[in-house]
């Protein structure tokens, strides 16, 4: 065997060991990081004022943060005693009044929801924080929040979890 061979073989070899540590989601799990863990959030939204009560979204945010880290890594899922724990509790959920027509009525809502988030890495506790992620969904006046509940919730999970995934996981 000439050099070339040797390189593109060791080469292949780094690459494919390389590949347990980092997944094509973009994460990069750290090293012996086998399971996770997400405890429940809580739906505390209704202690803050403005905000309101939207039963079932405590378990809807639960499950759609379970099933991205479930979808994106290969990590395995734990009631207890996990890896990575993710836990905290759903501070805000309300709608307000984002622009208004010449009749001085509001033109767009916005629906927000913020969750504050406790991140615990077993394997390194440098890694630990508390941290809060919102985002919202604007929509027009003239409909109420049960006509846009599924499609707002689909999206504002979606952001809220990916930002969390990106803030845990790929360091971003």
């Amino acid at each position: 065997m000439n050099w070339r061979n040797n390189f593109y073989i060791l080469l292949t070899f780094l690459i494919i060991n390389s590949c347990k540590f980092y997944s094509f989601t973009g994460s990069s799990i750290p090293a012996g990081t086998e399971t996770f863990q997400v405890n429940f959030f809580e739906n505390l939204a209704g202690n803050k004022p403005g905000s309101i009560v939207e039963p079932g979204l405590d378990q809807e945010f639960t499950i759609a943060l379970q099933d991205l880290f479930l979808n994106q890594t290969n990590l395995s899922i734990v009631n207890k005693e996990g890896d990575l724990i993710y836990e905290g509790e759903i501070v805000e959920f309300s709608v307000t009044p984002m622009s208004a027509t010449a009749e001085i009525k509001a033109a767009q809502n916005r629906l927000t929801m913020e969750v504050n988030l406790r991140y615990f890495n077993t394997k390194n506790e440098n890694d630990d924080f508390e941290k809060k992620f919102s985002h919202f969904y604007d929509f027009p006046a003239n409909q109420q929040v049960y006509d846009v509940r599924d499609v707002a919730l689909e999206e504002i999970f979606e952001r809220i979890t990916q930002n969390i995934f990106n803030e845990t996981l790929a360091k971003w």
